[in-house]
């Protein structure tokens, strides 16, 4: 096994640099697109969810690891902004029915447009070799990831 150690020339510890500057690059790059669509990222989350007719505010909760004040606190604000419509349930009067507005429509459409032309413009210079390389490769890292945070290795992960 690799010792890994905190140098700039250890391959594991440029990995784990070039990994988490790539992360934070699209967690900012994100941002960016939300907020030239005048939302937050968390907004933007919850329009996605929405647009496949099969959202229910506790259940996204819940695979976000978040609370249902929050995602209330969401859906108030895309209530205000115009972005979705809510109604009562008609097979469950005590759920409610969310559906994206004409507005909240065309701000998911201009979003995803401007992620297929950042998309375009960024991947499609790379080969499929390499792209099947990188694919590859954060598969499997991503698998080894998870496997060691579930404390597979008999100890629990922190943080990578």
């Amino acid at each position: 096994m690799q010792a890994v150690g905190r140098q700039a020339n250890d391959p594991i510890f440029r990995a784990i640099e070039a990994m988490t500057a790539l992360a934070e690059i699209f967690e900012r790059r994100r941002e960016v697109l939300a907020r030239d669509a005048g939302i937050t990222i968390e907004q933007w989350r919850v329009l996605e969810e929405i647009s496949t007719e099969h959202f229910i505010p506790s259940m996204f909760a819940r695979s976000r690891d978040s609370s249902a004040a929050a995602v209330s606190k969401i859906l108030r604000q895309l209530l205000d902004g115009g972005l979705v419509t809510a109604a009562i349930g008609r097979a469950d009067r005590r759920n409610r029915s969310y559906k994206l507005t004409a507005k909240g429509a065309r701000t998911l459409a201009e979003l995803r447009a401007s992620r297929q032309a950042a998309i375009e413009a960024i991947w499609t210079g790379f080969s499929r070799d390499e792209l099947a390389s990188f694919s590859a490769f954060a598969s499997k890292l991503s698998d080894r990831i998870e496997r060691y945070s579930r404390g597979k290795n008999g100890r629990r992960a922190a943080a990578v």
